[in-house]
């Protein structure tokens, strides 16, 4: 139970000026209470089983407006910084916590850091910027991040020495794994401080590997970019003899995107992920699947995420990029290269092979209009927290609920595609792949 609580600042007792309802049925939508939830477990079973046992039934709080807020917001000044890589939204999120504050609570201050968490630290000159409605207006319809972004730690006491500094009260970070590993070190130097400044995460990483949210926003704008270049992939590879499509997707270490993708167009033959080993050659192996797939059919096209069989790419393993996240071999490249080779030396067909890798197009791209909208909600929902004093949280999604998990649960594990859930098996389905591509 411990590690799903919700820390907040102290008790909330200003009235919200959002004016809501407390009475289900009059039409006016109603303020959330601390004590709603949503439990954690969805299958029947395992919840009545738990009774029995008299076992406690683990739960989210539900985010939403509190009828009672901690800040005042005539006092209150906030924050807001992008960390990390691009991803589809992220100015739509940026947008739609200026309008909130902004509008819903009539906070006026707002500041946002620019390049990330170096925007806190004085030696790299960055002056934040003044979010204002017109300042915001139109970005949403714009790729990237209109704050800009960066990779790597900084030190954490200059940062809360600037938040202190300038008398910022909220602090919305959105990004990834990283940037919510920095967010909850910069709560935890907040709070030996035993200062009153909330920090809010926003998770931001179109890989979906945030855990215990059930989709980070950029996802489906990611995997229907994706999408298009499997489509060209597909009319490559029929429109030659022995034709190959070969697409690499992002996803370091999971592969909802190349899963999604696949599903999306159901042209797809084979979906290699980091989650599921693959061998190259041998009697199981990737190869030959491919080219009893050429001779049957006469074409084949292929989609890898980019951390799919590393194993096989070693000559930087070990190293690790500014995030700290390990650096991968080029995958694809590997692929293209090895499969060439094959059935060049090895076969008597000759293989047109069509590589292509959508990565910097897929992560630049404006929200599509279900993350739009889904960037909106989350950002709201980050308002209405932090304004009521919570602290130290990601806003997620669970059962369809939107809710707060604490960062340091969020940041405890990643979130993988099974290959025993039900999505991979439909990509198997689809695509017809030998369940294992793997020898004995």
């Amino acid at each position: 139970m411990k590690a799903l609580k919700v820390d907040r600042l102290g008790e909330a007792k200003i009235s919200s000026p959002l004016k809501l309802s407390t009475v289900y049925g009059d039409s006016i939508a109603n303020y959330v209470r601390d004590t709603d939830s949503i439990v954690f477990y969805r299958n029947k079973k395992e919840i009545l089983d738990r009774l029995e046992n008299k076992k406690p039934l683990l739960s989210f709080e539900v985010a939403g407006p509190r009828q009672k807020i901690y800040f005042d917001p005539s006092k209150t000044r906030a924050g807001v910084v992008t960390c990390g890589g691009l991803c589809p939204g992220i100015n739509n999120v940026i947008r739609s916590l200026v309008m909130s504050l902004y509008y819903r609570y009539n906070l006026k201050t707002i500041y946002g850091f620019r390049y990330g968490f170096r925007g806190f630290i004085p030696e790299y000159g960055q002056e934040p910027v003044y979010l204002t409605p017109e300042y915001v207006m139109d970005i949403h319809e714009k790729g990237g991040s209109i704050l800009s972004s960066s990779r790597g730690h900084q030190n954490i006491a200059e940062i809360v020495d600037c938040l202190d500094r300038m008398n910022i009260s909220l602090l919305f970070a959105i990004g990834g794994d990283g940037t919510l590993q920095g967010a909850l070190a910069i709560y935890e130097e907040i709070k030996k401080r035993g200062l009153k400044i909330a920090v809010i995460g926003i998770p931001k990483t179109i890989d979906n590997d945030i855990a215990y949210v059930e989709k980070t926003f950029g996802l489906e704008t990611a995997f229907s970019i994706a999408a298009e270049a499997i489509r060209s992939a597909h009319i490559e590879a029929v429109g030659a003899p022995y034709g190959i499509g070969l697409v690499k997707v992002m996803g370091r270490m999971s592969g909802f995107i190349a899963a999604n993708a696949a599903l999306a167009l159901n042209v797809v033959n084979f979906v290699l992920i980091p989650e599921v080993p693959f061998h190259l050659e041998g009697p199981k192996g990737l190869i030959e699947a491919l080219e009893k797939r050429l001779r049957r059919r006469g074409h084949a096209v292929i989609i890898v995420a980019e951390g799919a069989g590393q194993d096989y790419v070693k000559d930087i393993k070990g190293s690790k990029d500014d995030s700290g996240n390990p650096k991968l071999g080029d995958i694809g490249i590997f692929l293209k290269t090895e499969i060439k080779k094959y059935f060049q030396n090895s076969t008597d067909i000759f293989v047109n092979l069509k590589y292509i890798d959508p990565s910097y197009i897929v992560r630049s791209v404006p929200a599509n209009a279900n993350d739009a909208i889904y960037c909106m909600q989350l950002a709201q929902n980050a308002v209405h927290a932090g304004m009521a004093g919570k602290t130290s949280i990601i806003v997620g999604r669970w059962s369809g609920e939107f809710t707060h998990v604490p960062i340091k649960l969020a940041v405890s594990q990643r979130k993988y595609l099974s290959p025993e859930d039900p999505l991979w098996y439909s990509v198997i389905e689809a695509t017809g792949q030998p369940i294992r591509m793997a020898n004995d």
